[in-house]
């Protein structure tokens, strides 16, 4: 008996080369009845506020569909486009404070191409990895100041 295993093909991003990716830094503690622990992270923005482009041309529409003359589809867009670093701190308002335990972010930022309005940021644990917290038992804290 002959078995085929048929294995899809897995397609994801490409990262680009036109603006590359520095994470803002983040100081992360966690605590228990012993003390507390702080250890180095970063945050990362959510790709939906990415530059996806082929070639340094837009892949998208500006009715947010993919431009048929770059991709005929989000698998083709995946095979042969690129995802951008962010640029934190001019175009979408996001900053490490001085001692990294905590991070601004700007809901208005006015940037080189217009303004962006918000933000979207996971915890990173490592370059690759997202920070999963464990909360079942535990407290999670965190300051927001809204004076300004």
């Amino acid at each position: 008996v002959l078995f085929v295993f048929l294995v899809p093909e897995v397609v994801a991003q490409q990262p680009g080369t036109l603006q590359p990716e520095v994470h803002p830094e983040l100081l992360i503690q966690e605590c228990t009845s012993a003390g507390c622990v702080a250890k180095t992270g970063a945050v990362v923005l959510d790709a939906n506020w990415r530059w996806v482009n082929k070639g340094g041309q837009n892949c998208y529409t500006n009715q947010d569909t993919w431009d048929p003359a770059f991709c005929s589809d989000a698998a083709a867009c995946a095979q042969t486009g690129s995802v951008e670093g962010a640029d934190y701190s001019g175009t979408y308002g996001v900053t490490s404070n001085g001692e990294n335990d905590g991070v601004t972010l700007n809901f208005v930022t006015k940037g080189t191409y217009g303004n962006n309005y918000g933000s979207r940021l996971y915890v990173m644990d490592g370059d690759d990895t997202y920070n999963m917290f464990k909360l079942k038992n535990r407290e999670f804290a965190m300051d927001v100041d809204v004076s300004n």
